[in-house]
C-alpha cells in the first residue's frame, strides 16, 4: 500500500483547508485510515480516523471542526479542517491499516498564521 497525502498549505487562523490522501496498491486490504499530526518538538499525534464501514473517531482539539471522509471509488480520504488555529500548525500524515500491517505516507505541512 502506498499513501500519496497533499493540499498543505499556509493559512490565515480561522481558514479552511481540505487534505488528501491517495491510496494505491492493495487498497482492498485497507480497513481504517487515520490523520496523524506532527507539530514542531511535539510527539505525532491522531487527529481523525474513518473505518471501512466509514465510522469516524476524532481527537477532542478538532472535534467540531474537522470531518474525514473517504471517496472509496478514488481510493482517497479527505480532512476538511475548518475554523482552523495556529495550534493546528503541524505535519500532516496519514495512515493506513490492514489485517496485518500499517502503512505511513509522506506528510504535508500545514501553516496556521494568527
Amino acid at each position: 500500500v502506498q499513501l500519496q497525502a497533499s493540499g498543505g498549505g499556509l493559512v490565515q487562523a480561522g481558514g479552511s483547508l481540505r487534505l488528501s490522501c491517495a491510496a494505491s496498491g492493495s487498497t482492498s486490504s485497507i480497513n481504517t485510515i487515520g490523520w496523524y499530526r506532527q507539530a514542531p518538538g511535539k510527539q505525532r499525534e491522531l487527529v481523525a480516523t474513518i473505518s471501512s464501514r466509514g465510522s469516524t473517531n476524532y481527537a477532542d482539539s478538532v472535534k467540531g471542526r474537522f470531518t474525514i471522509s473517504r471517496d472509496n471509488a478514488k481510493n482517497t480520504v479527505y480532512l476538511q479542517m475548518n475554523s482552523l488555529k495556529p495550534e493546528d500548525t503541524a505535519v500532516y500524515f496519514c495512515r493506513a491499516f490492514t489485517l496485518v500491517a500499517d502503512y505511513w505516507g509522506q506528510g504535508t505541512l500545514v501553516t496556521v498564521s494568527s
